[in-house]
């Protein structure tokens, strides 16, 4: 069972594996017994976090120097509440249809808190609590969804490269090239960990080596990245 470490990050995030339980989205569902996610385990995800002065997020030089070393240039900010985001129950309900983008998912939440799950390798959900001052970065192409916790607010900075683009792809989009190159990506990395012969045993090997070889002989994945 994973338990939280003394990662900074986690007093304004934390990940654990969810439960298969139909109950209000909003609830933590956690398994029993809990089984923590490590923000660094996220990282090999492609899904990276900060923990930021979310106070000071006008003269936060830290989160001045992640815009410029990642270059988003555009910012807003979106308020997730019944009582501010129009049509709030049909966005609520689409914001927890799984779905990925084509492009980085960047949220700062400068208020309030809420969960974003995530996919891991072996396609179990992780539920993601970003809570005020943390920074997450969902990698184009991963599922994922959102949703409230019980306190029903969140105010978050929202940033892009260039002009915003928000499309959802609901499950399945596995033939979009932002799919493709996460994968390419997460079976590099699964490779590294566990070596060729555990690498084709694991679930990720399993599912996707024949899949994504099957891409690059059409030409749609870069066989060079590998």
């Amino acid at each position: 069972m994973g338990v939280p470490s003394n990662d900074p990050r986690e007093d304004v995030l934390q990940a654990w594996y969810m439960d298969d339980s139909d109950e209000d989205q909003r609830l933590p569902h956690h398994r029993e017994p809990k089984e923590y996610v490590s923000l660094d385990q996220l990282s090999e995800l492609g899904v990276i976090s900060w923990r930021l002065d979310a106070d000071n997020y006008e003269t936060d030089e830290d989160l001045k120097k992640i815009r410029e070393e990642r270059g988003y240039s555009y910012m807003d900010f979106c308020e997730v509440c019944p009582e501010k985001l129009p049509n709030y129950e049909e966005k609520i309900k689409s914001f927890f249809e799984e779905h990925l983008h084509t492009d980085e998912e960047i949220r700062y939440c400068v208020e309030g808190s809420g969960y974003f799950d995530v996919r891991d390798r072996n396609e179990k959900w992780i539920r993601v609590w970003v809570k005020k001052g943390g920074m997450i970065v969902l990698p184009a192409g991963i599922y994922h969804r959102f949703t409230l916790d019980t306190n029903n607010y969140i105010k978050a900075m929202r940033l892009f490269v260039g002009d915003p683009v928000w499309t959802p792809f609901n499950r399945p989009h596995d033939h979009l090239p932002a799919r493709y190159s996460l994968l390419t990506l997460l079976l590099q990395i699964c490779f590294l960990l566990y070596g060729w012969h555990d690498f084709q045993e694991t679930s990720l090997g399993n599912k996707n080596w024949s899949f994504l070889q099957g891409r690059v002989h059409q030409g749609l994945c870069d066989e060079g990245s590998w």
